[in-house]
């Protein structure tokens, strides 16, 4: 290619990106491609619907609806069990710990340091992980409390049934006396937010889900609250994470699979589920291991990614 052909194409390239508010840094390096070294899969869970993993105690916290496949019902069997990176069930119920108020159906989770974040229907609660103390707080105009993530001092919270974003203040309000100030970010934008994840440029990424008919895609929330578009209508998609290179993982409901997206495109990597929802990367000397859960088929995938 001659050189002044392809400052042009450079140039144009950073113009269409630029319209279409797509991340820079998605482009600052050539995407390699990814290669799927092996596939696990374990059974044997509760309709696990989030993995979470905790990096000082190298294990996972998966959260389990615990009974039927009605992730609305408020029918206190739900929990979270810690398991090991080769699937092995260390505690069926881990929370709620002895004498805990029971959980429901336990859906998105965090973790830093030895605090752990889990909503549940219409209220989240933070656990110290040592002790197993829990507090909750309810969150007015949630009914379908799903994905969360820290930022900051903030507790980010994703409906994508009621089409909103709350904030809880502070994030870990624990030892808080009195309750977390919660505050809605948006509704109505038709974006359905279900997983979130924090760019490394300082916005909150999402993706949307919806129905088969309605698809959704991939967006930006900037911290001055400016919502970008990054891609449009891909699919029904529930779990979201950003590698170092600016790449999305991400998981879709309508294809029922692990893919990872770029502004250059789709990268299917893993497929065949029929519940893909909102899983766990965990870096690697070479690569990554994404432990994703399948709600319908009440089992764990271990896939192991290098590049």
């Amino acid at each position: 290619m001659r050189k002044g052909t392809a400052i042009a194409l450079t140039l144009l390239m950073s113009l269409v990106i630029g319209r279409a508010g797509i991340a820079r840094h998605a482009y600052a390096q050539d995407v390699k491609p990814l290669r799927v070294v092996s596939e696990q899969t374990v059974k044997g869970f509760a309709f696990p619907e989030t993995v979470t993993y905790d990096p000082e105690a190298k294990v996972l916290y998966v959260s389990e609806f615990g009974s039927e496949l009605k992730p609305a019902d408020k029918d206190g069997k739900g929990r979270i069990s810690r398991v090991s990176l080769t699937g092995e069930v260390l505690d069926k119920q881990f929370l709620p710990g002895p004498g805990g108020e029971a959980l429901n159906k336990p859906k998105g989770s965090w973790v830093a340091g030895n605090r752990f974040w889990v909503t549940d229907i219409d209220v989240a609660w933070v656990f110290d992980l040592k002790t197993r103390r829990g507090k909750k707080v309810a969150l007015p105009g949630v009914q379908f409390a799903n994905d969360l993530a820290v930022m900051g001092n903030a507790l980010y919270i994703s409906d994508n049934r009621t089409d909103q974003l709350v904030r809880v203040e502070p994030a870990d309000y624990l030892e808080v006396s009195g309750e977390p100030k919660v505050t809605q970010v948006f509704q109505g934008k038709s974006i359905n937010p279900n997983g979130i994840y924090p760019a490394k440029d300082g916005s909150l990424l999402m993706v949307g889900i919806l129905t088969p008919e309605q698809p959704r895609g991939i967006y930006s929330l900037s911290p001055g609250g400016e919502i970008k578009t990054l891609a449009k209508d891909i699919g029904r998609l529930d779990g979201l994470y950003e590698m170092d290179d600016g790449t999305l993982l991400i998981t879709d409901w309508i294809s029922g699979s692990l893919f990872r997206w770029s502004a250059k495109g789709i990268e299917t990597l893993a497929k065949g589920f029929k519940g893909p929802a909102d899983f766990a990367a965990i870096p690697e000397a070479n690569g990554f291991l994404v432990v994703v859960p399948d709600l319908v088929q009440s089992e764990l995938r271990f896939v192991r990614l290098a590049r």
